[in-house]
């Protein structure tokens, strides 16, 4: 089996899926930080392909940016000044190869993630 990754977003405070906000991937290493792609969640709240496919996939540590901020100021959340959620870091390792999803459940004032199927 081939390994890859997938994430979406769910606007928790407005019980749709987060359309329009930006996500970068990074890969870890112990001494470096390596940008590896750039995506936009879609009318779904997902990224239209895995953004880590499986020719990219690598066992390892990775990091997913969420840039909520952005996505709450157009959304209309209550505004803030600063946001008290601007740009929300996910770490976490892919040991085998496998499907992983990293979902990200978002509100203005708080978040959860999981490994998701």
């Amino acid at each position: 089996m081939a390994g890859y990754l997938t994430t979406h977003v769910l606007d928790t405070a407005r019980g749709a899926p987060a359309e329009g906000l930006k996500i970068d991937l990074y890969r870890i290493s112990v001494d470096a930080r390596s940008h590896l792609h750039s995506a936009v969640t879609n009318a779904d709240g997902r990224t239209d392909t895995p953004i880590l496919p499986e020719d990219g996939f690598r066992e390892g540590v990775y990091e997913l940016i969420f840039h909520a901020g952005e996505y709450l100021d157009r959304v209309g959340a209550p505004p803030e000044h600063p946001r008290f959620l601007d740009i929300i870091p996910i770490r976490f390792g892919m040991s085998e190869k496998s499907h992983y999803h990293v979902p990200l459940l978002l509100s203005p004032f708080g978040y959860s993630t999981y490994r998701g199927s």
